[in-house]
């Protein structure tokens, strides 16, 4: 699974909660996961720590990815503190981002939606002896058969449905994520997230 080090963007944005939101159940809190993961991601994980235990809420995506470490920290978070949220892919969600969008029970896509799908990568802006960079390329190798296990549990689906994206990498839409059983679709001209939602659950 992959890794890029970028600069860091990411910006998370709570719900105010300021008028009236019926569309949407009492108490939910909406948070956007929006920019490059870099090792710097403790604002969203802040937001993430700010809500309530085991509630539920709604994580609109949409990043380029970054650092594996900071996609598998906010993973974990979301499972640790037993969050439900339920994710959609507002625009792109790729490299690092998929691993927090895996680790969401409830995934939503649009017809429009992006994921991109590669082999991990590492970068160093420092100097490295070349010792260490081998130190580097024996634990990424580890690190990435890790990191390809845990999507396969987490989306759930079998190991070979991410090696076929990953390897050599993809730029995978959301109608083949919903093909793979992986997500739900929503339209952005069938009424908003909420109803569409209930309407997808039946009576």
């Amino acid at each position: 699974m992959p890794e890029e080090r970028r600069p860091s963007g990411i910006r998370a944005y709570p719900s105010t909660n300021s008028g009236k939101r019926s569309e949407a159940p009492r108490g939910d809190w909406e948070i956007v996961l929006s920019g490059d993961l870099s090792d710097d991601h403790s604002e969203l994980a802040g937001k993430l720590l700010e809500v309530p235990r085991r509630s539920r809420g709604t994580l609109f995506i949409d990043s380029s990815g970054g650092s594996v470490f900071s996609g598998l920290a906010l993973a974990s978070i979301i499972r640790l503190r037993g969050l439900d949220p339920l994710a959609v892919v507002a625009g792109e969600c790729s490299s690092a981002a998929i691993i927090p969008f895996a680790a969401c029970r409830r995934r939503f896509v649009t017809p429009h939606s992006t994921l991109l799908f590669h082999p991990m990568r590492w970068q160093s802006e420092e100097d490295v002896r070349m010792e260490e960079a081998a130190e580097w390329a024996r634990y990424f190798k580890i690190l990435e058969e890790d990191i390809d296990t845990l999507l396969t549990r987490m989306f759930p689906c079998d190991m070979s449905v991410i090696q076929k994206w990953t390897r050599p990498g993809r730029f995978v839409k959301g109608p083949e994520l919903v093909e793979a059983g992986l997500a739900q679709m929503i339209d952005l001209f069938a009424g908003d997230l909420w109803s569409q939602v209930n309407r997808s659950a039946g009576p």
